[in-house]
């Protein structure tokens, strides 16, 4: 199986597309990128340098993936996303000289293994978003994310939790959550959830 990359999208020599890896019109995969097996890089979408993609990851038109962004398996980018790199954003120095690329540290956003954000939303590095969280679209993410949490607003907040199928889970008693879909058990420590294994 291999790669496949529209005519129009601009990917770098020395980056790195696993098979089955779609990249479609108008997309940038900058240099040194790599993206795991059977992703999809939608139209008008930017990778930055370095950036490091897991397998059957999803990352939708016009969503900017900025270096040093970190994407395990499974992760979806919606469409316009942004994931930034800088938390001191400045074009010039004091005296006004143009800043250049040595003079800043930049720094990542981390996904975990199945997690998703939501179209439009912004999340301000650095942080890490856990596993199979999920980002409502439109949300600023300031601040970590707890594996499972479902977070929305402008500073996001954790609303509820979710599910691996995506399901918002239901309480069951003070520690119990579970999905209205699987059935499949979450215990609840703080801000923690921990799925239970199945009998």
């Amino acid at each position: 199986m291999f790669s496949t990359v529209a005519p129009t999208a601009d990917v770098a020599d020395s980056a790195v597309l696993g098979p089955g890896t779609r990249v479609w019109h108008l997309a940038q995969v900058r240099e040194d990128a790599r993206l795991g097996e059977s992703c999809i890089v939608g139209r008008g979408a930017y990778i930055g340098s370095g950036v490091q993609v897991g397998d059957n990851c999803k990352i939708q038109n016009y969503a900017l993936v900025y270096e040093p962004a970190r994407l395990a398996d499974g992760v979806f980018i919606g469409p316009a996303v942004v994931l930034t790199n800088d938390h001191r954003p400045r074009a010039v120095n004091p005296d006004l000289s143009l800043k250049s690329a040595s003079e800043w540290e930049p720094v990542g956003v981390t996904l975990e293994e199945g997690a998703s954000v939501g179209a439009r939303s912004v999340c301000v590095a650095p942080i890490t978003i856990g596993a199979w969280a999920m980002i409502a679209a439109g949300s600023t993410v300031i601040r970590d994310v707890p594996a499972f949490a479902l977070v929305a607003g402008a500073p996001a907040r954790r609303i509820g939790w979710i599910g691996r199928n995506g399901h918002r889970l239901e309480q069951i008693d003070t520690y119990t959550w579970e999905c209205p879909a699987t059935g499949a058990r979450y215990s609840q420590d703080g801000e923690v959830l921990t799925e239970l294994e199945s009998d």
